[in-house]
């Protein structure tokens, strides 16, 4: 699904714009907002809390609301993401990006694991969202991420991603490679973590990606660095 960016409009098109950060303030979620819809992103990531406000936000435009499920380690019991998934599609989530149990996948706990992707996959296709399946590369030998692309494209998810931009690492052209590799052609692959440029988004891109999670979209489709410094 990966291909060649030519317009700063068709690299908006592919970026989820991060509003995750923990101490990122009503005021700057709202600008945050502000600045997706001035640049015609095709998502904003917010925090489960603050979709509401998000809502408001982005009322009457075509940015799509996303948010986080089990963020940022994937440790809470899948009835628990379930009951998160489902209070996040209640208000207003179109798009949710899960984060796997990575104990258990590096446990080789894989019907665990695929058994909870599937059952968030049902009640988000149930509602028409899109689930997204985040793996943290950064804990995980290339041998894993291969099965954690398996298990997510089995149990149905609509994407894989790379990070949750909070541990160490982030998204790297080898594992957008491989990833893409394994989960073929129809299956989404999301990039996140360490996007902070055009270059960056451009590369990531060519290598497979057909998203990307970035706090930094502004200076990556209007080149201005300022608003990164922002967590925004």
């Amino acid at each position: 699904m990966g291909g060649t960016l030519v317009t700063l409009a068709e690299i908006a098109q592919v970026l989820d714009h991060s509003l995750l950060r923990p101490e990122l303030t009503l005021a700057g979620l709202r600008e945050g907002c502000a600045l997706a819809r001035e640049y015609a992103v095709i998502s904003v990531c917010v925090r489960p809390s603050d979709l509401p406000v998000a809502a408001e936000a982005l009322a009457g435009g075509q940015v799509r609301l996303t948010t986080t499920v089990g963020f940022p380690h994937g440790v809470t019991t899948t009835a628990a993401k379930l009951a998160e998934a489902r209070e996040s599609l209640d208000r207003g989530a179109v798009e949710l990006d899960m984060v796997l149990n990575i104990g258990r996948l590096c446990s080789g706990e894989h019907r665990y694991v695929e058994d909870e992707i599937r059952a968030m996959a049902e009640l988000t296709h149930s509602r028409g969202a899109l689930l997204k399946v985040i793996f943290e590369n950064h804990y995980l030998t290339d041998e894993q991420k291969v099965v954690a692309c398996r298990l997510s494209e089995a149990a149905g998810a609509d994407f894989v991603k790379t990070s949750t931009g909070f541990a160490g690492g982030g998204a790297t052209v080898e594992d957008i490679e491989l990833m893409r590799e394994t989960v073929g052609p129809e299956m989404g692959v999301k990039a996140s973590g360490g996007v902070r440029s055009r270059e960056d988004a451009v590369l990531m891109v060519a290598s497979g990606a057909d998203r990307i999670g970035a706090s930094a979209s502004v200076k990556i489709v209007g080149g201005d660095a300022g608003s990164a410094s922002k967590g925004y």
